[in-house]
């Protein structure tokens, strides 16, 4: 009989130990991973950086989503606690009671201390359906915002198809998400294809057009990033009109002070006002004479990645 019950316990399955499955921390890449487990049967958990004290790796919101099984994606940190946050999701998962925990600096784990020095608190709730998710993805994929909204006292969470700010509001904790940024590179340079390599690198939705088309038109809208990289101010004319139509988050134009000065001439007898024109950022970039392509992209991306950070703290 011992020896059958310990071949028994041999039998039996290991706790699963946490394993990264996918090295990301785009919003959308996260939730489908949530949506992809519940469908496959498997029942998952939601992270969320619901508050932070100092310092911390991560923004408000941000979010991982842990198997039972043990695979997780995302980060609520620089990688210090995700492990042992892999592990308190599955005890979430396994009782079925979602909970609240502290890492770092007021967290009753004196071990784990957070490089920044700060402390994080952490929500987590296991995943009742895909439906809530699968609101926010639907949104995204047609380039509109989303919001999710938890309820730490129902333990519900709640798809908000509009635009809401990061935080806590009155009984419930939003999230807010942003479609993919956008970038239309107008230009048949080696500036312009280097910026747009660089872009889809950084996970942008990146479009490379030698003129202005109606497709291409039809594709600015406030999450778009529109970078004309001609050295030809008479073709960028059509653009620039199209863009400050469509008002983009970004709009940014190659060239010198004194090639921006003629373009702010022809602009304004074009009957554009000053308000309208100012929202050009030229010279394009974040930092000023950049003379090399891959310099001049870095330049332009950076500047770009700072607006949109800007739009999402806005937002």
């Amino acid at each position: 009989m011992l020896q059958q019950a310990f071949l028994s316990d041999q039998a039996a399955p290991a706790n699963p130990v946490p394993q990264q499955a996918l090295l990301t921390d785009d919003s959308a890449a996260i939730l489908r991973f949530a949506v992809e487990a519940l469908k496959a049967g498997v029942s998952a958990a939601l992270v969320t950086l619901v508050a932070i004290r100092g310092g911390a790796a991560r923004a408000l919101g941000a979010q991982m989503v842990v198997r039972e099984d043990g695979l997780y994606c995302g980060f609520v940190s620089g990688g210090c606690v995700e492990a042992a946050v892999a592990h308190e999701a599955m005890a979430v998962i396994a009782c079925g009671r979602d909970r609240q925990v502290m890492y770092g600096e007021g967290s009753p784990w004196f071990d784990i201390v957070l490089p920044c020095g700060g402390g994080i608190t952490l929500s987590i709730h296991k995943l009742r359906g895909a439906r809530p998710l699968l609101d926010v993805l639907n949104l995204l994929a047609q380039r509109q915002p989303a919001g999710l909204r938890y309820f730490p006292q129902s333990q519900r969470l709640q798809s908000d198809a509009s635009l809401i700010r990061t935080g806590w509001h009155n009984d419930f904790f939003a999230t807010g998400y942003h479609p993919c940024t956008r970038t239309i590179v107008f230009g048949r340079s080696i500036e312009a294809q280097v910026t747009a390599s660089l872009a889809q690198a950084a996970g942008y939705d990146v479009h490379l057009c030698e003129a202005l088309d109606p497709q291409a038109a039809g594709q600015i809208d406030a999450h778009t990033a529109v970078l004309l990289l001609w050295h030809d101010l008479n073709r960028e004319l059509p653009v620039l009109q199209a863009a400050l139509t469509a008002r983009p988050f970004y709009i940014g134009a190659l060239g010198s002070q004194r090639t921006h000065a003629r373009r702010v001439q022809k602009l304004s007898e074009l009957g554009w006002r000053d308000t309208d024109i100012a929202r050009i950022k030229a010279p394009i970039g974040l930092f000023p004479k950049a003379r090399d392509a891959s310099s001049l992209a870095l330049s332009v991306l950076a500047d770009v990645a700072a607006a949109r950070l800007s739009l999402a703290e806005d937002g």
